[in-house]
């Protein structure tokens, strides 16, 4: 085979074969295959698409190039959730013990955030001792007693993606829904879950802006992921404020543990009750959603759920009594509030730049060497459609230094104030399983 051959093949539209693409992910991750052709591949993909055939083939060409975690010695049907990202996305906080209360197992391989708050791992790191440093067989033993763990992203998992996204960002090859989904799934695949449940962002805080885009990245994904034997749904919801009220890392893990008592905000709890359905049914421990949702109800309600959470912090050397008492969360020095300056109706919150806000306070990284504030942050008090009056806080300000006019300016620029009467957006857009 030659590149140049499969090049011009998928320049003119028509399909590549399994080993077509064996043939091109293996060359480019042993470096046989220079980036100058792989470049010229990405772009004929992104004009000329790929059949769901090639997709799954390029999932699990990527997947087979690297390590995969055996997750076969942890018992039960193991469901991973992803998302897409965003702004206060404190999803898996509150779904891994949620779930993991209902016996469903979580073997959550997680990483750092690069952006307006760091990852899951910074988040838990908040919890004093916490650590992810652990073996494989320590993970699997921990799963199956509590079943939950999280561990840290493996260094040679999918490392034709590694090489692949790299490239695709400097060559404007990134918006291409083919290689979007295939990265994204390769990933999940190889982490060992037996099915997957995605939360598709949408909004100007996502990734995907427009909900036709968000609609044909979930669908992509749920059709890789059933195409090659993982049970595989998606739900697409919105971005195009913060998740929750609280953005910054010790904040979230306190409106976490609130959420896990019946106490957390709305939008957030029913997302990780939409959510934690579809794991629960994924499961198979609840024969429909609406069972799988009142179990999930149950489980917050009898106090499960919450002495779940603490079962898991304290496995992985965590002080657990944050639970009971998070004000042994790391606390902000100053605190500050944002305050309306007209009366009228929250009409939009940007949240990509209100969660560069937070950034500037320090609560995520712009560069891999930059040091996360695990303190410090935004609390939001007020949501699109809520009623405000002059004076009153729209935003609590958490920061470990005294000068935030940089951050209060970049606040009341991306957050509006109207003076007629505004409907709050539609939390849950779709749920797509086929």
């Amino acid at each position: 085979m030659r590149m140049v051959d499969l090049i011009e093949k998928k320049r003119d539209g028509h399909e590549l074969s399994t080993e077509e693409i064996k043939f091109i992910i293996n060359g480019y991750t042993d470096g046989s295959i220079p980036d100058y052709q792989i470049s010229a591949w990405t772009m004929a993909i992104y004009f000329q698409g790929m059949t769901e055939k090639e997709r799954a083939d390029l999932t699990m060409a990527m997947v087979e190039s690297g390590d995969q975690i055996d997750l076969s010695k942890i018992q039960g049907i193991k469901v991973d959730k992803h998302s897409t990202g965003g702004v206060g996305d404190t999803t898996t906080l509150v779904l891994g013990p949620l779930v993991a209360a209902l016996g469903v197992p979580v073997a959550k391989m997680s990483g750092r955030g690069l952006g307006h708050t760091g990852g899951t791992i910074d988040k838990l790191e908040a919890v004093k001792g916490f650590h992810v440093e652990i073996e494989n067989k320590e993970f699997i033993d921990l799963v199956n007693h509590n079943k939950i763990a999280v561990i840290g992203q493996s260094g040679n998992l999918t490392p034709a993606d590694k090489k692949l996204y790299a490239l695709r960002d400097v060559t404007a090859t990134v918006d291409s829904i083919p290689l979007i989904a295939s990265s994204i799934m390769s990933k999940k695949i190889a982490a060992g879950a037996d099915a997957i449940v995605l939360d598709v962002k949408t909004g100007a805080g996502a990734f995907m802006k427009t909900l036709d885009d968000s609609r044909e990245l979930a669908k992509a994904m749920v059709r890789i992921g059933n195409n090659v034997g993982r049970r595989t749904m998606a739900v697409i919801s919105d971005m195009s404020q913060p998740l929750g009220y609280a953005i910054g890392n010790a904040l979230e893990v306190k409106e976490a543990i609130d959420t896990l008592k019946g106490e957390g905000p709305d939008d957030l709890t029913e997302l990780c009750l939409t959510l934690g359905s579809h794991m629960v049914y994924l499961a198979e421990k609840a024969d429909s959603l609406a069972e799988a949702r009142a179990m999930l109800e149950n489980v917050i309600k009898n106090g499960e759920a919450l002495k779940k959470l603490k079962a898991f912090l304290s496995s992985q050397g965590g002080d657990a009594s944050v639970v009971d008492d998070p004000s042994k969360l790391p606390q902000a020095n100053f605190i500050f509030e944002l305050e309306a300056k007209e009366d009228g109706y929250v009409s939009e919150i940007i949240a990509d730049e209100v969660g560069t806000a937070a950034m500037l306070l320090g609560a995520g990284r712009a560069t891999k060497e930059s040091v996360i504030d695990l303190a410090v942050g935004l609390v939001l008090r007020k949501k699109i459609g809520d009623e405000v009056k002059k004076g009153q806080s729209l935003v609590t300000i958490y920061s470990n230094f005294q000068d935030v006019r940089e951050v209060k300016d970049k606040l009341y620029e991306n957050i509006k104030i109207s003076s007629s009467i505004i409907e709050a957006p539609i939390l849950i857009h779709e749920e797509i399983t086929e």
